[in-house]
């Protein structure tokens, strides 16, 4: 099951840094998961500051 990006994403790119399968990407409001890609490892929601990632 693949993370997915909430609307209280904050566009502060520590997700983006951590994804170890370079799935997440900088969207027009908000950073957004391909979740093709996702290994579901959960780095992103660990370092984000208002748990905007979580499980689909």
């Amino acid at each position: 099951m693949a993370y997915k990006i909430s609307d209280a994403c904050i566009s502060c790119g520590a997700c983006e840094a951590e994804c170890p399968a370079n799935a997440i990407f900088e969207g027009d409001s908000q950073y957004e998961i391909n979740a093709d890609a996702c290994i579901d490892c959960g780095a992103c929601a660990d370092v984000c500051p208002v748990d905007a990632p979580a499980p689909q």
